[in-house]
């Protein structure tokens, strides 16, 4: 069988290029139950990107629920061994409302997790393989990278109680100077505006912020992101960016983070970053750095990847020769072709062409 004759969905495709490339870096398949205890998903619920969760009671009384994320199981189940690190990918289904139904949907969720003693070399890893996967998916493709060490660096120095600072972490995510300006009258806010206006390739954008991140935790942050970029670009991606809108609950993301974009759809099919804090928020010491690739959002690539479903609409009645029909569509197949058998043309089936297998000559006719 060729397999250049049933073309696989762009999703199916995608998970199996995407399996060969993280087995060829170490990774190791996570394999995990549909469903975890219902406390793992309240204790973390600013970290899920749905706030629907699917529950039932288990026959012992405790509360479940319908697995919508995998990282939190993986880190829930990861082994701590000093010195190294554990590299992890999945293929799970997960279960949360579909960005493009907004309805419960059994979601696709690839990705993976490095967790351990992670370090530089981990790190640039990890980015170079979202980057890797993004170019699987589509060759027209943007991997952003943001720095949460900047970002906090910079809002930390203006000293803005709790409310106000999360306003102006939301209007960095709009890009909203605007809304900046109002919520901070009177406090030197050209850091952050640079912050704002900072998009592009890292080598015009981090010129442009040494002016603001010249001593402590933000040079460290800058300094990082310098070099993790210098590396990605030594390695094939030169075309990363950077954009500081992308801006993860710090409540749980420490670190570089970042988004990835495919041309025709409007949102990030991928997302990721360093999730130290999370995994001390569920009592581990080991750092942590992955990324998701959200499945569902492929499907919309599904509409131009063929203009037909199948080859051939062969159409028959209850008179023909079931053996003779049979022989008549294993010649087709056999030439190549993917046929439809059915007895009426079914509502919104796409077919190249339509054919009739006639009951007296057993034979097929246009």
């Amino acid at each position: 069988m060729n397999p250049n004759e049933y073309p696989l969905k762009p999703e199916e495709r995608v998970l199996f290029a995407l399996r060969g490339l993280y087995q060829k870096y170490g990774y190791s398949q996570f394999k995990m139950s549909k469903f975890e205890e219902y406390d793992l998903y309240v204790r973390n619920k600013d970290f899920l990107i749905s706030d629907g969760v699917i529950t039932f009671t288990d026959t012992d009384g405790r509360l479940m629920a319908l697995k919508p994320d995998v990282t939190l199981s993986i880190i829930k189940n990861a082994r701590q061994t000093p010195g190294c690190v554990q590299k992890l990918y999945y293929s799970e289904n997960v279960y949360r409302i579909s960005g493009s139904t907004r309805s419960f949907k059994e979601i696709m969720q690839t990705g993976l997790e490095c967790i351990g003693d992670v370090d530089l070399y981990n790190l640039c890893e990890v980015i170079s393989l979202a980057a890797q996967s993004l170019r699987i998916i589509d060759a027209r493709c943007v991997l952003d990278l943001s720095h949460m060490g900047v970002v906090s660096a910079l809002v930390d120095a203006l000293s803005l109680d709790g409310d106000t600072r999360a306003q102006v972490l939301a209007c960095i995510g709009e890009k909203n100077a605007d809304g900046v300006r109002k919520l901070c009258p009177g406090k030197n806010i050209d850091g952050l505006l640079a912050l704002i206006a900072a998009h592009g390739p890292a080598g015009r954008v981090i010129p442009a912020l040494r002016p603001w991140c010249e001593s402590g935790a933000a040079k460290a942050a800058l300094d990082e992101l310098e070099t993790v970029t210098r590396v990605l670009a030594a390695n094939g991606c030169g075309d990363v960016g950077l954009d500081f809108s992308i801006v993860n609950d710090m409540n749980y993301y420490n670190g570089i983070v970042f988004m990835g974009y495919i041309d025709g759809i409007p949102t990030s099919v991928l997302s990721g970053g360093q999730y130290d804090k999370l995994m001390q928020r569920m009592g581990r010491s080991a750092h942590a750095v992955g990324f998701a690739i959200y499945m569902d959002l492929l499907e919309r690539l599904d509409d131009g990847a063929r203009p037909y479903d199948v080859d051939t609409l062969l159409l028959y009645d209850n008179s023909a020769d079931v053996a003779a029909l049979t022989q008549a569509i294993r010649a087709l197949t056999d030439a190549g072709k993917s046929v439809a058998a059915q007895k009426q043309i079914p509502e919104k089936l796409r077919y190249r062409e339509i054919m009739r297998f006639d009951a007296l000559s057993k034979e097929v006719l246009p």
